[in-house]
C-alpha cells in the first residue's frame, strides 16, 4: 500500500509477506516494480528507501538497488507499510472506509454504533471473521439478529468488551475461579464520568439510550465474569433520571440484577461524575473480598501548580492540581489483552473469552433494566438461555455443642466468642470458650 502520511500511532499487527527478505534482484524481470519508496516495516523494524519487485500478486524482492519490471511506479517520496489497523472505528459505511483507505487504513475492529442493515452489512463480509464492540446491539432483538446471522454464516464473532480484559479484571477473576473468595455473594461495578466523546452517544435514538447502554454493557458483563458465565441472570430492578445534561436518554442511572444461585450485581452508571473516569469494582464472597480501582486510584498520584495543557488520562478535565495519570491507558483499559485473545482464538479455531452470545446476554439485561424503570418494579431477564442451571448458593454450619456457629472471633485477650443459634428454637446466644 502506498500513503502520503499514513497513521504514525496506529498499532500494526500485519506485515508485509516477504519484507524480511533484503535481497539484490538485478537480472529479474517482475511484473511491477515499486521504486524508490521509504519502507517501514513495524515487525523488521526496517525504514529505509528500497525498491519492491512484484510477481503473481506476491513481493518476490526488496532491493537496495534499482529492479527491472513490465510496469514501475516512482514510489519517491512515498511511504509503503503494512496496512493499518484502527482500534476503534466508528463509521461503517463505504465513504467511511474510503476515507480510512486514504490513511493508509486497511483493517478496523471495534465497530462502534453498529450499523441499520444488519443483514446486508455481513452479507457483504460473507466469510470474514467479525469484532464488534459494546453494546452487541440497541436491543436484545438486535443483538440476537446480529448473533443468527454470525452463527448461520459460520464466521468468528468476537464481542470486543475491553474492560472485561483488564489486567486486574483478568487476575481477579482467575482468583474467583480458583475459590479465592469462596462462591460470590455480591459484585458491584461502577462506571461514571462527564460524558461520552462523540455527539451519536448523546442522542437516545442512535444510540438505544444513555449511560445505561453505553457504560451499564461494561459492568454487567463484568458482574457475569465475576458470578459465572452460565449462572443465569434472572431479574433486574432499575432507576434511571436525566438529572443534568439537555437530553432525553438518561444520563444517571442504577441496577441490581438477581442471578439463578441468588448472588446479586449492582452496578453505578453516570455521565455527570466530575474529576475524570471512575472505574471501580467490588466481589464479595462467603470467603473473601475484592475491590478493583482501575483508573483513578491507581497509585499514580501527582500534584502540579502548572497549567500547562496536555493529555493526562482518558476523561480528565483539568491539567492542574491533583491529578491522577494513567502509564499505559491502551492496556490498563484492556485493549492490548482483549485483541491478543481475539487473534489467538482466531488463529486457534476456538472461541474467545467474549462471544457475540456474550453481547446477546448484555443486551437482554439492559432491556429488562429499561422495562423495570417504567414499571418501578422488578422485571423478568427476557432471553435465550443457554448457560445450563447454577445451584443456590448454601452452605453446612459448623456446629457446636448441637448449636449452628453464626459467627466467631478472637477477643482481645485471645479467648474465642461465638455466636450461636439453637436449631429448636432459633434462639441466639453469645458463648465465650
Amino acid at each position: 500500500m502506498l500513503t502520503q502520511h499514513g497513521r504514525r500511532n496506529a498499532s500494526s499487527f500485519a506485515c508485509l509477506a516477504l519484507l524480511g527478505l533484503l535481497c539484490s534482484a538485478i537480472g529479474q524481470d517482475f511484473e511491477l516494480v515499486l521504486a524508490g519508496g521509504r519502507i517501514i516495516d513495524p515487525e523488521s523494524k526496517l525504514d529505509a528507501v528500497r525498491h519492491i519487485g512484484i510477481r503473481a500478486g506476491v513481493i518476490r524482492a526488496v532491493s537496495e538497488t534499482p529492479l527491472r519490471g513490465r510496469t514501475t511506479v516512482d514510489a519517491s517520496g512515498l511511504v509503503i507499510a503494512p496496512g493499518f489497523i484502527d482500534l476503534h472505528q466508528h463509521g461503517q459505511q463505504l465513504e467511511d472506509y474510503q476515507f480510512k483507505a486514504q490513511d493508509g487504513v486497511t483493517a478496523v475492529f471495534e465497530l462502534e454504533v453498529g450499523t441499520a442493515d444488519v443483514d446486508a452489512w455481513y452479507a457483504a463480509r460473507a466469510g470474514k471473521a467479525i469484532l464488534c464492540t459494546k453494546p452487541l446491539g440497541r436491543t436484545a432483538a438486535e443483538a440476537k439478529r446480529m448473533l443468527e446471522t454470525v452463527e448461520k454464516a459460520g464466521v468468528f464473532a468476537g464481542y470486543l468488551e475491553d474492560l472485561c480484559y483488564t489486567p486486574k479484571t483478568l487476575k481477579s477473576i482467575e482468583s474467583v475461579r480458583a475459590g479465592a473468595v469462596g462462591d460470590v455473594l455480591w459484585v458491584r461495578s461502577r462506571e461514571a464520568h462527564p460524558g461520552p466523546h462523540s455527539a451519536w452517544f448523546w442522542d437516545e435514538k442512535q444510540a438505544g439510550g444513555g449511560c445505561i447502554v453505553d457504560l451499564g454493557c461494561h459492568c454487567i458483563e463484568i458482574i457475569r465474569n465475576f458470578v459465572g458465565k452460565g449462572n443465569r441472570p434472572v431479574e433486574v430492578l432499575c432507576w434511571k433520571d436525566t438529572l443534568v445534561h439537555p437530553i432525553s436518554a438518561e444520563d444517571n442511572a442504577i441496577a441490581l440484577i438477581r442471578f439463578e444461585s441468588g448472588a446479586m450485581g449492582q452496578f453505578e452508571v453516570s455521565w455527570t461524575f466530575r474529576g475524570g473516569m471512575d472505574l471501580r469494582d467490588e466481589v464479595a464472597g462467603t470467603r473473601g473480598t475484592i475491590w478493583l480501582n482501575h483508573f483513578l486510584r491507581t497509585g499514580f498520584e501527582m500534584f502540579t501548580a502548572s497549567a500547562a495543557d496536555g493529555y493526562i488520562a482518558e476523561k480528565a478535565e483539568t491539567t492542574s492540581g491533583w491529578l491522577f495519570p494513567v502509564g499505559d491507558e491502551a492496556a490498563e483499559l484492556g485493549y492490548v489483552d482483549m485483541f491478543t485473545d481475539m487473534f489467538n482464538a482466531m488463529e486457534a479455531g476456538r472461541a474467545p473469552r467474549e462471544a457475540f452470545y456474550d453481547g446477546y446476554v448484555v443486551n437482554a439485561v439492559m432491556d429488562a433494566c429499561y422495562r423495570s424503570v417504567e414499571a418501578h418494579a422488578w422485571m423478568p431477564i427476557e432471553l435465550e438461555w443457554r448457560g445450563g442451571s447454577t445451584p443456590r448458593i448454601t452452605r453446612t454450619p459448623e456446629m457446636f455443642e448441637g448449636s449452628a456457629v453464626i459467627k466467631r472471633e478472637t477477643l482481645p485477650d485471645g479467648r474465642v466468642k461465638l455466636i450461636l443459634k439453637d436449631p429448636t428454637t432459633g434462639v441466639c446466644s453469645d458463648r465465650v470458650i
